[in-house]
C-alpha cells in the first residue's frame, strides 16, 4: 500500500479493503456451505441464491467499511505507542463494540430488514406491560420481515444510550402462541434489566487485554525470528496485520468453552428473569421446543459445555417445569 499513497490513514482503509474482500472469496466455498445449501437441506433458509447473495455483498461492504475505520484507528495507536500499543488497543477495541452496540440496531439492521411497529393490540399491550414493569423506556414494539429469510424465530430488546428498541421477528409472531411470546420478550427484557451488554464488554475488556498482552510476545518474537524474511518491520506496519490477526483468532478459538460457558450463564439468568417476569413456564417450555428445530435438545455435558452458547433445550424445559412445580404445588395453573 505504501507504493499506492504516502498518507497512512488511507494505506490503512485500503488494506482493510483488500484484507475483507480476499477472507471473504477464500472462505465463500465454506460460507455457501454453511449459510445457504445447509440452511436449505434443514429447512431454515427461505431465500434463493440471487437475495441470500445481494446481502452476502451488503454486509461485505459494511464490514469493508467497518475494518478501514478500525484499522485507521488501531494503525495510528501502533505507530505512536509500538511498545504500549496492546494497552491502548484494548480501549479501541472495548470503544467499537460499544459503538457497534449502539450503531447496529439502529443503521445496520435496517439494511436487510424492514422494522414496523407491531399494530395488534393484544401482542403490542402484553409486550409493553411487561416492558414498563422492568423499566425498559421505549413505547413501541417493533416486527421486521425475517420470514424472507428464515423459518428461525428470533427477538431481541437492543441498545442503549438513547436507542433501545424492542423488536420480535414475523416468524414468531406466526409460529408463536401469546404465552410463548410473552416469555420470549421477558427472556430478552432479562438481558437488558440484568446489564448484560455491559457485562459482555467487560468479559470483552478482560480477554481482550489479556489476547492483546500475549500477542505483543508472539508477534515480537515472529518478527524477530522471520521479520526480515516476510518482510515485516514491527507491529505499525500492515504486513504484519495477518499475524496479527492469527495470534488474536487462535487465542480466540482456544478461549471458546470459556467464553460460551459464559454466555450460558447470562441467558440462564435471563430466562430466570423471563419466567419471573412472564410467568409463562409452559409458554417457556414450547418455546424452547421450537428452538429444538435448530438446537439439539438433549447434549452431552462435554459436547454442551465446548459448543453450546445457551442452555439447551432439556435444561431449559426442566427449570420452566421446576419453577412451575415451586409456584404451583397443586398442579393448577397460574393465575392472571
Amino acid at each position: 500500500m505504501e507504493s499506492v499513497t504516502r498518507f497512512k490513514a488511507l494505506q490503512a482503509a485500503l488494506f482493510a479493503a483488500a484484507f475483507v474482500v480476499s477472507t471473504y472469496v477464500l472462505s465463500f466455498p465454506l460460507t455457501i456451505y454453511e449459510q445457504f445449501f445447509r440452511e436449505h437441506k434443514y429447512g431454515l433458509s427461505t431465500q434463493s441464491f440471487g437475495p441470500w447473495f445481494k446481502e452476502q455483498i451488503i454486509m461485505l461492504g459494511v464490514n469493508a467499511i467497518a475494518m478501514a475505520i478500525v484499522l485507521i484507528v488501531l494503525y495510528a495507536v501502533f505507530r505512536r505507542a509500538p511498545r504500549t500499543w496492546w494497552m491502548w488497543g484494548t480501549g479501541v477495541a472495548i470503544f467499537f463494540l460499544i459503538m457497534a452496540a449502539v450503531v447496529a440496531p439502529v443503521f445496520i439492521s435496517p439494511l436487510l430488514n424492514t422494522y414496523t411497529p407491531v399494530s395488534d393490540p393484544a401482542i403490542r399491550d402484553p409486550i409493553l406491560a411487561l416492558a414498563k414493569a422492568n423499566d425498559i423506556p421505549v413505547d413501541q414494539v417493533y416486527q421486521f420481515d425475517a420470514s424472507r429469510q428464515t423459518t428461525r424465530v428470533s427477538a431481541n430488546v437492543s441498545g442503549f444510550l438513547g436507542t433501545t428498541r424492542i423488536s420480535l421477528n414475523d416468524n414468531l409472531l406466526k409460529q408463536c402462541s401469546l404465552p410463548e411470546i410473552r416469555h420470549v420478550m421477558g427472556h430478552e427484557m432479562g438481558h437488558y434489566v440484568l446489564n448484560h451488554t455491559m457485562k459482555m464488554v467487560s468479559q470483552f475488556a478482560i480477554s481482550t487485554f489479556i489476547a492483546f498482552l500475549l500477542a505483543r510476545f508472539l508477534f515480537d518474537w515472529a518478527v524477530r525470528n522471520w521479520g526480515d524474511r516476510w518482510e515485516v518491520r514491527g507491529i505499525s506496519d500492515l504486513a504484519g496485520f495477518p499475524l496479527l490477526v492469527l495470534i488474536l483468532t487462535t487465542f480466540g478459538f482456544l478461549l471458546t468453552p470459556i467464553g460460551n460457558s459464559a454466555s450460558r450463564i447470562t441467558e440462564r439468568e435471563a430466562d430466570a428473569l423471563g419466567l419471573n417476569t412472564a410467568r409463562e413456564a409452559d409458554g417457556f417450555a414450547r418455546s424452547a421446543l421450537k428452538l429444538g428445530s435448530y438446537r439439539k435438545l438433549n447434549p452431552g455435558p462435554i459436547e454442551e459445555v465446548i459448543f453450546y452458547d445457551h442452555p439447551s433445550g432439556r435444561a431449559r424445559i426442566r427449570m420452566a417445569m421446576d419453577w412451575k412445580a415451586a409456584q404451583l404445588p397443586s398442579g393448577d395453573a397460574p393465575a392472571k
